[in-house]
């Protein structure tokens, strides 16, 4: 018996469609990573990029517990001598909500050149349209709510 390693052009790749309306940031972040990853599949393998694509809508309708809607900040930095850079969430998530589901779900995959490819399967939509209609998306239900 060999083990069964897949190729990068053996993996069927689908696209799916998650309702961010209600849920709790994290926990969403955690399920779209999985989805990404190709962890809900048998033939998942840590060094092939394995997952899926996916699509949020209603970014706009996420959700953050406990005080975090508050304290909680994004931090960043430009490059430039002075150039650290920060937005609390409550600001954030009027103004750009795609900007931090994307941002939670980027860390919690591999932070390598197999992430940044996997990342690029994400779309993230602040209402509930998108342009993905030819690709027949299906509904995906996370499991963790």
């Amino acid at each position: 018996m060999t083990t069964f390693m897949p190729k990068a052009g053996q993996v069927d790749r689908k696209w799916y469609v998650v309702d961010a309306t209600n849920k709790t940031l994290g926990r969403l972040a955690s399920e779209v990573a999985s989805l990404l990853r190709g962890k809900h599949k048998p033939i998942y393998t840590p060094s092939v990029d394995t997952g899926d694509h996916v699509i949020v809508i209603n970014a706009e309708k996420i959700r953050l517990t406990g005080n975090k809607l508050q304290q909680k900040q994004l931090v960043w930095h430009t490059g430039y001598p002075g150039g650290l850079k920060s937005i609390a969430y409550r600001d954030l998530l009027r103004t750009r909500p795609e900007r931090a589901i994307e941002v939670a779900v980027k860390g919690m995959i591999p932070h390598n050149r197999l992430g940044r490819k996997m990342i690029k399967k994400l779309k993230v939509y602040r209402g509930p349209e998108h342009p993905h209609q030819a690709q027949k998306p299906e509904m995906w239900e996370p499991r963790g709510f």
